[in-house]
């Protein structure tokens, strides 16, 4: 495993654009989430807005780069076609997904904690002037808090769980556009089905199967009695789905011709 893994390291570190497109999923998470926190106000204790969600917002963006770098790390090597050499050399076809997978999770989750403690930073900075202030009732954020820990480290398992979820994904489809049109649409497609439901009970089932919509309930910390599933059964919804693109991406890779 260790000679695949350096393999894929080596690999990855000279793909055109890695680094660029780890930079940018950590410029989006902090730029978004900074502008949503100066776009929004408080002005009572009643504006019952979730001060630490707010300042990850970015997230939204962050995730589509960390997707698009996990589906160019697997599909430009069947769009070269040196997934031929690639199998030739290390013929354990499932050693040579999991080390990918391996490395687009570490990847995955530096870019998420650079993003996140951003986010949380410029949260703690612009937040105050617009009137979450201990007056309305709100702290500043900080780690050292229960609930915005859960929240700022659920969301960085949150985006390393969306690059194994495209992984899996792009071994399937052999494809990055068709991967990405893929994962996009999981994300996306959920939460506009769901508005466009009007049986509550459909719509709540959605809300609660839906990958995204589900894992980033881990960042809420109020009102979470109201919510229609609870913080980690929401990540764990969505590493469901990550582990299931998996499992598929591995058993389409063990099956099918390069």
């Amino acid at each position: 495993m260790k000679t695949v893994l350096h393999a894929e390291w080596t690999k990855l570190r000279t793909l055109s654009g890695t680094f660029w497109l780890l930079f940018a999923a950590v410029a989006l998470t902090v730029g978004l989430s900074a502008a949503v926190a100066g776009g929004v106000s408080c002005s009572s204790s009643a504006c019952n807005q979730d001060a630490v969600k707010t300042s990850l917002t970015g997230v939204y963006l962050g995730q589509l780069v960390i997707a698009i770098l996990a589906v160019t790390v697997v599909g430009n090597e069947y769009g070269t076609g040196m997934i031929r050499t690639t199998f030739a050399a290390m013929p354990r076809r499932h050693l040579v997904l999991a080390a990918k997978a391996a490395l687009v999770c570490a990847g995955s989750l530096v870019a998420g904690v650079l993003g996140v403690l951003g986010s949380v930073l410029a949260g703690r900075f612009i937040l105050p002037g617009k009137g979450f202030t201990a007056a309305h009732g709100y702290s500043s954020l900080s780690l050292l808090d229960g609930p915005t820990l859960r929240a700022a480290g659920g969301t960085v398992l949150y985006l390393a769980l969306i690059g194994l979820l495209a992984v899996g994904i792009a071994a399937v489809t052999r494809d990055s556009a068709a991967a990405i049109g893929l994962v996009f649409a999981l994300l996306f497609l959920f939460p506009l089905v769901t508005a466009a439901v009007s049986d509550e009970h459909l719509q709540r089932h959605l809300q609660q199967i839906a990958p995204m919509s589900a894992g980033l309930a881990i960042q809420a910390t109020t009102n979470l009695q109201s919510m229609v599933i609870s913080p980690w059964t929401g990540l764990g919804v969505m590493a469901l789905w990550a582990v299931g693109a998996l499992l598929f991406g591995g058993l389409s890779v063990h099956l099918r011709d390069a």
